[in-house]
C-alpha cells in the first residue's frame, strides 16, 4: 500500500562507516535516500529524511537514527544500506529486512530486483536488528546490492534511476505518469483468470522442467534463486517465486522468443485495481485450464489475488506514453 507520511534515512553515519569495497555503503545509501525522497515529495508524500553528520561510535549512530524516527509523525520507517560478502565478479543481489513487515520487504525487494536487473535475495526476517526492534511505526531496512559484487556494482550504477524509481513506487504510489502502452503497439492483451506456478515449492512441475524461452540461467538471471534448489536440476523449480514474472500463450510469430527477454508485461488485478510490471518467464497455460496466464507467487501476492482470480495482461509494457484517458 502506498504511504502518505514516510521517514526514510541513510545506514551508518559520516563518522561510523559502514561496508565499502567498488561501492561505498555510506555514500551510496545517501544518494539513493536522497533521491527517493525527492520522487516521493513529487508524489505528494510527506517526507522526513535523515543521514547522521554527528555520531561517533556504532552506539551512538544506532541511537541517533531511532531517535530521529521516532521523533517523526509517520506511517512508515525506511533504512537504506548496502550488503557485503567478499570481492567477487559473480552478482549477488538484492534484500530487505524486516521485523513483522513482510509484505512490504518482499514487495521492495522484487521492484529493486525486476528494475536493476539483480538478483532477488527475498524478503529476510531479523529479530536481532537495533533500527528494526526500536521503530515505533512499521519499519523495512533495505540492502540496494552488494558493496563486493562487480556485478552488482554495475548493474546498481546502469540502473540508478530505475532503482530509485521502482523504490518509490512501492513506498509512494506509482504516480501520475505512469504508463501503459498503446493499443497499436499491444502484441498480447488477454484477459481472464489465473494461476501460479514456479520455485522450489511448486510441485505441479517436475524436479527437471525447464522453461520455454530460457535454456540458461544467464539468460534472464534476475528470475532465479542463486543456488538450485535441493532435489531439483530445472529452471521451473529454480525460478524466484518473489520475482514478478508470469507464464502466457504467446504467439511466437508475434512475439519471438529473443524478444520476450527484452521487454516487460503489465498485468492488473480485477479485484484490487492494483497493476505490477512482470517478466515473461514461461508459455502456458494450457487453454484446457480456462486460464490466460500462470504467475509467481510473489506477484500474486503483491496483487492481493488467489487462484482464478481475474487478471488482465498487457505485452509490451512501453514506458514512455501517458494513460489513455477513461
Amino acid at each position: 500500500m502506498p504511504y502518505d507520511r514516510i521517514c526514510i534515512s541513510s545506514g551508518h553515519g559520516l563518522y561510523v562507516r559502514g561496508a565499502s569495497g567498488i561501492l561505498d555503503e555510506v555514500d551510496e545509501a545517501r544518494l539513493v535516500v536522497e533521491a527517493v525522497a525527492d520522487a516521493l515529495r513529487k508524489r505528494g508524500c510527506e517526507v522526513n529524511l535523515f543521514h547522521d553528520d554527528v555520531s561517533r561510535s556504532q552506539n551512538e549512530n544506532l541511537n541517533r537514527i531511532v531517535d530521529y524516527h521516532n521523533g517523526q509523525v509517520r506511517d512508515i520507517d525506511v533504512s537504506v544500506h548496502f550488503n557485503a560478502y567478499e570481492q567477487v565478479e559473480k552478482p549477488m543481489g538484492t534484500e530487505c529486512l524486516y521485523y513483522s513487515n513482510s509484505g512490504l520487504a518482499g514487495q521492495v525487494a522484487a521492484a529493486i530486483a525486476a528494475a536493476g536487473g539483480l538478483i532477488n535475495r527475498g524478503p529476510k526476517q531479523r529479530t536481532d536488528l537495533f533500527f528494526l526492534n526500536n521503530t515505533a511505526m512499521p519499519a523495512i531496512l533495505i540492502e540496494v546490492c552488494f558493496v563486493d559484487s562487480e556485478t552488482d556494482a554495475d548493474l546498481y550504477r546502469g540502473h540508478f534511476d530505475d532503482i530509485v524509481e521502482a523504490i518509490t513506487e512501492v513506498l509512494g504510489g506509482e504516480g501520475d505518469d505512469e504508463v501503459v502502452p498503446p493499443q497499436d503497439d499491444v502484441l498480447l492483451h488477454v484477459t481472464g483468470k489465473c494461476s501460479h506456478f514456479g520455485g522450489p515449492d511448486d510441485t505441479g512441475v517436475a524436479p527437471d522442467e525447464g522453461l520455454a524461452f530460457i535454456n540458461h540461467i544467464d539468460d534472464a538471471p534476475q528470475l532465479f534463486l542463486p543456488f538450485q534448489p535441493e532435489g531439483t536440476s530445472g529452471l521451473a523449480r529454480r525460478l524466484n517465486p518473489y520475482i514478478h514474472y508470469l507464464a502466457a500463450r504467446w504467439d511466437y510469430s508475434k512475439t519471438p522468443k529473443p524478444s520476450l527477454l527484452e521487454d516487460v508485461a503489465l498485468v492488473r488485478a480485477a479485484k484490487t485495481g492494483i497493476a505490477l510490471k512482470a517478466f515473461p518467464a514461461d508459455w502456458g497455460p494450457h487453454e484446457k485450464t480456462g486460464r490466460v496466464a500462470d504467475l509467481s507467487p510473489g506477484l500474486m501476492d503483491d496483487l492481493g489475488i488467489n487462484t482464478d482470480d481475474e487478471v488482465e495482461v498487457i505485452f509490451p509494457y512501453q514506458l514512455s506514453l501517458p494513460f489513455p484517458e477513461d
